[in-house]
């Protein structure tokens, strides 16, 4: 009787989320983007959604919710219930970095469906405009007599193990300030109310082009296609590389054709001309097409997962 009873109860289960995955969606899509507004991560996701609208047949509203280097807005989707309504998107240092700079109240291995990797681009290191140095060795020898401010996106995160790879690499010493998104850290570069960033080079490439700051280094292993006059860290001798990807997930337990249409709908619009015009203007590249995949990105994010989270524990970073 209780094996009939539990066969019973599962097989309604099963096909309640079936019932549920042919109508999905139902309902509007709330993307959660872990950063303040007006930065390069939050320009991307709003690009996205315009033909992911159009997939889906569906409104898709951006919650922008900065605080705690990310954790608290990806907090808010890991307790989401899993019907597909609620995805976060956001950056390798929202959400690898983070899980081991701070102690969330999830694992973004164990307690997230991923459905897709999206567009990477690098870090690098811009100054204010009337920084004295010119290049990237003349800045390292002014850092070294100089006391200087850095701005971070939170205490953590992918600005902060940039600038702490680039300290480290250089034997430089500044002060780094946290602030909850690339977007007021770089109106206090404009203003000159700090020194310099290791900032994702698609949130402030506007800026250099307009002779608002000046870039000294990008930290990828061959120049940037977005400004490919600037040098790499490692010409200049600098053996640093940082290169953040995007990714969308989902609450654990989101049903697999859910996270299917999802993929399909962010597939098509990293496709769709359009949008993929723009975010070259960004300098932001796309995936290659065989990681594209909720299954080749959950791969890719365990081991990234893997490879930086002892990095980032052995260099001792944590959140301030």
């Amino acid at each position: 009787m209780v094996r009939w009873l539990a066969a019973l109860l599962s097989g309604m289960l099963l096909g309640s989320a079936a019932a549920h995955a042919q109508t999905f969606p139902s309902k509007p899509i709330t993307v959660v983007v872990p950063l303040a507004a007006g930065g390069a991560v939050d320009g991307m996701v709003r690009m996205l959604i315009e033909p992911m609208r159009a997939a889906l047949g569906q409104p898709i509203l951006v919650e922008n919710m900065g605080g705690a280097g990310g954790t608290i807005g990806i907090a808010r989707v890991a307790r989401a219930a899993p019907d597909g309504a609620t995805i976060s998107i956001g950056t390798w240092g929202t959400h690898i970095a983070n899980n081991a700079i701070y102690s969330p109240p999830y694992d973004i291995v164990r307690d997230f469906e991923p459905v897709a990797l999206l567009p990477s681009v690098p870090y690098w290191i811009v100054g204010k405009k009337d920084l004295p140095p010119n290049n990237l060795k003349d800045l390292v020898a002014w850092l070294k007599v100089n006391k200087a401010s850095a701005g971070t996106v939170g205490s953590g995160g992918g600005a902060t193990v940039c600038s702490r790879y680039f300290q480290t690499a250089t034997g430089t010493d500044y002060q780094l300030i946290p602030y909850r998104g690339g977007a007021p850290a770089l109106q206090d570069l404009v203003a000159g109310q700090i020194d310099l960033m290791c900032d994702l080079a698609a949130n402030s490439l506007p800026q250099v082009k307009s002779g608002n700051i000046k870039a000294y280094a990008v930290m990828s292993k061959t120049r940037w296609s977005g400004a490919p006059d600037v040098p790499t860290a490692e010409e200049a001798g600098v053996p640093v590389q940082v290169i953040t990807w995007h990714g969308a997930w989902a609450p654990k337990g989101t049903p697999r054709d859910v996270v299917a249409k999802l993929n399909a709908a962010i597939v098509g619009a990293m496709a769709d001309p359009a949008t993929a015009q723009k975010l070259a203007g960004l300098g932001m590249e796309l995936p290659p097409s065989d990681q594209r995949t909720p299954e080749a990105f959950g791969a890719y994010v365990k081991a990234e997962a893997d490879k930086w989270w002892p990095i980032i524990k052995a260099a001792g970073i944590r959140a301030q």
